[in-house]
């Protein structure tokens, strides 16, 4: 293999983890953050928090490449996924598979520098991300499966910094629920007609002309789980200010997909970097005015 073909491969490589799109590693991260805070008062172990930002890297491209070996039979029919790289014959199964194992093996060396209860966590959450892709060949709402997959984070902060999952781990897991199930049925209304042609379920397809309805009852179940979690820890003014920060996000997302245009709904699900992101500063503020 010569330098220019090897350089094609890992270029396809890239594209099947979806390096090259961010969005999914931030997705996933953001709760992450908000459970390690919360459960380290604040002051989360450092060594901690970077494994688990190593790992969640590894396994969201672990999890997009399970996901693309899944459907290569259809992301050729699907207008957005086309051209990714098994679709196109880039990269062969075999590569494929091999590129996962290697991920999911590498991820699993990091959990494994954590105690035995987030070690075995980990196993729930391989499984979870490997059986992801075929949940929409049978779930109405595959965007809840999704939902606790991205956010077996949570419970897994709290076991490796607390030993324990406490109560509070699975309110926060609630609330990532309804987040996902909001911010995947944006995604999922770009591809609405593909996906009915081609037989795969989503919410888009399921809530049908509610779907706007539905994403911002799942963005408001969101946040009211979160104002239930600030009030059980006792957070202070800054955690609400936050709050506050991602309802104004959600609002936006509404003027962006109330029209179904599709351009726009994509961006109403890359905009939830924000949500995200609001909700962490929010408690990271809380935290730091403490100290």
């Amino acid at each position: 293999m010569n330098i220019q073909t090897m350089i094609k491969k890992l270029d396809a490589f890239e594209r099947l983890m979806r390096l090259d799109k961010p969005i999914g590693i931030l997705l996933l991260l953001w709760p992450t953050l908000w459970a390690l805070l919360i459960a380290g008062n604040g002051k989360p172990d450092w060594i901690i928090v970077l494994i688990f930002v190593t790992g969640t890297v590894l396994m969201r491209s672990a999890g997009c490449v399970m996901n693309d070996i899944a459907d290569s039979k259809f992301d050729g029919l699907v207008e957005r996924t086309k051209n990714r790289p098994l679709a196109t014959k880039e990269v062969s199964k075999k590569e494929a598979y091999i590129l996962a194992a290697a991920l999911s093996l590498v991820a699993f060396g990091f959990v494994c520098m954590l105690n035995a209860l987030t070690i075995k966590l980990s196993f729930v959450a391989l499984l979870l991300a490997a059986t992801y892709p075929l949940t929409k060949r049978y779930l109405a709402i595959p965007q809840a499966y999704l939902g606790i997959a991205f956010g077996m984070g949570i419970p897994m902060a709290f076991a490796a910094i607390t030993g324990d999952i406490p109560n509070i781990a699975w309110v926060l897991l609630l609330a990532n629920v309804f987040w996902a199930i909001a911010y995947d049925t944006e995604y999922a209304m770009v591809d609405r007609d593909d996906d009915l042609k081609i037989g795969i379920k989503s919410s888009a397809i399921t809530f049908g002309k509610f779907d706007v309805v539905a994403v911002m009852v799942c963005y408001a179940i969101t946040l009211t789980l979160l104002v239930l979690v600030g009030k059980w820890l006792a957070l202070e003014m800054a955690y609400y200010l936050g709050l506050a920060v991602a309802s104004g996000v959600a609002a936006y997302h509404y003027g962006l997909i109330k029209s179904r245009n599709k351009a726009n709904c994509f961006k109403a699900f890359l905009h939830n970097n924000w949500f995200g992101f609001a909700v962490f500063a929010g408690l990271a503020t809380h935290y730091f005015s403490l100290r």
